[in-house]
């Protein structure tokens, strides 16, 4: 009964905070400069590009199939290739939705803490790879057809399209809070802290080497994160598997594949897993 009370509850919290915040974000959308922002990008110091891309990563909620476009079209474009792999690599963990989210469930600190993590990182990773000279790395691939974004839509657009993006993400929502309402009904607390708390160093890494192959969506895993920190899990091998695998699912890896030759490729998933366990041990020092 307590594991059934806990997912209604939990269920219903997630339902709300996104269909409010997803609604808000497709509205203003439209109202968002994006050509502006591709030629700043293209334009500015790169210091201040790089704050351009993690903002440009910022307002644009895709998930992994729509960023590729995106980053073929910035590439197609002659954008620094250290700015567009700060956006692919900020874009999909830095969802207002799910960060929305986080601070609700995970509170204020947390995401906090965890946004300026991943848009340094981020930041420090792009350019690494930039000057390691990734770039040569980059197939040469035209887009077909047009990215829609920055669309100006009417109230009623932007909650058919709210509810769109509902039937792609509530399975996922639906699943996170199911799972985390088995682990606060049925897993033993004392199991958790005692084989997945403390200050185990190996766990880190670990967790984020495991995070990539599950393909677990972020919006999936907070509400799970959030039973497992409250059974006694440690914080730090937690947020290695959020953020690596919102970094680098498979499908999204499978697309890379086609803009990138495998040197890069399998650059963008040990850099993935690097900024996820770099995150968990910071995680811990804080």
């Amino acid at each position: 009964m307590e594991t059934i009370q806990s997912f209604f509850f939990l269920a219903l919290e997630l339902t709300l905070l996104f269909l409010a915040i997803s609604f808000f974000i497709q509205f203003i959308e439209g109202y968002i400069p994006y050509d502006r922002m591709q030629q700043l990008l293209a334009e500015r110091h790169p210091l201040i590009g790089a704050i351009i891309a993690v903002m440009f990563a910022f307002v644009t909620p895709f998930c992994s199939c729509s960023t590729i476009p995106v980053v073929v079209s910035l590439l197609n474009k002659n954008v620094r290739f250290g700015l567009v792999m700060i956006f692919l690599f900020a874009s999909p963990v830095l969802d207002p939705t799910i960060l929305t989210i986080m601070t609700a469930l995970l509170g204020i600190k947390v995401a906090a803490v965890y946004t300026l993590l991943t848009a340094i990182l981020s930041i420090l990773i792009g350019f690494m790879l930039e000057v390691f000279g990734f770039e040569r790395a980059v197939k040469r691939v035209i887009m077909k057809g047009n990215v829609d974004i920055g669309k100006k839509r009417t109230l009623k657009e932007a909650w058919h399209e709210t509810l769109h993006l509902m039937k792609t993400v509530y399975p996922y929502l639906l699943l996170g809070a199911g799972i985390g309402a088995f682990i606060h009904g049925v897993v033993p607390t004392e199991w958790i802290s005692t084989y997945m708390g403390g200050d185990t160093w190996w766990l880190v890494p670990l967790a984020a080497i495991i995070g990539i192959p599950l393909y677990i969506r972020l919006s999936t895993m907070i509400p799970i994160s959030q039973m497992l920190l409250a059974k006694g899990m440690a914080l730090g091998p937690m947020m290695a598997l959020m953020i690596s695998s919102a970094g680098a699912s498979l499908p999204e890896i499978t697309l890379l594949h086609s803009i990138f030759h495998k040197k890069l490729v399998w650059a963008f998933i040990a850099s993935v897993i690097s900024m996820a366990t770099l995150s968990g041990f910071l995680f811990y020092i804080i």
